[in-house]
């Protein structure tokens, strides 16, 4: 098990607990004075009040948690958020509300979930041709439904 370094930037946050042995996803907690409403599609920017120092080879991927998004139509607004390991800033998640009533997001309550996931760097060389597939050129839906 990999240890990470976080820091609390204030006394109410709490550090990412994942909710069991096999979660791939750590609980990410807001951290917030007062309680803030969310309009129907309007997006707020959540405050998680701590900064994490991600390993460097690996990058933090920020999802919705799924009973969040299907019970409260609550889910971040760029869909998947990217955190760079070289990051130091306070982590934040923009939450936009996809349902038609107003959601009141608490302090402590869970508003996503973040997987820690190496990646690769590449060096991007122009080609003149692409190695051939069977797939081809099929772009969107060309693989079928079934």
């Amino acid at each position: 098990m990999q240890e990470v370094r976080v820091k609390k930037l204030r006394n109410n946050a709490r550090l990412p607990v994942y909710g069991t042995a096999f979660s791939a996803g750590a609980d990410l907690f807001a951290c917030l004075d007062t309680p803030v409403t969310i309009a129907p599609g309007e997006t707020k920017l959540i405050s998680l009040g701590i900064s994490v120092e991600i390993p460097e080879g690996y990058a933090g991927l920020v999802f919705a948690r799924s009973g969040l998004a299907t019970k409260r139509h609550l889910a971040p607004a760029n869909k998947v958020g990217v955190i760079d390991s070289d990051y130091r800033g306070e982590f934040f998640v923009p939450l936009h509300n996809h349902g038609a009533a107003p959601q009141t997001v608490e302090d402590g309550e869970r508003i996503a979930q973040m997987i820690l996931t190496p990646y690769l760097t590449a060096r991007f060389i122009e080609a003149e041709e692409l190695s051939d597939t069977v797939r081809g050129e099929g772009g969107f839906g060309s693989t079928g439904t079934k």
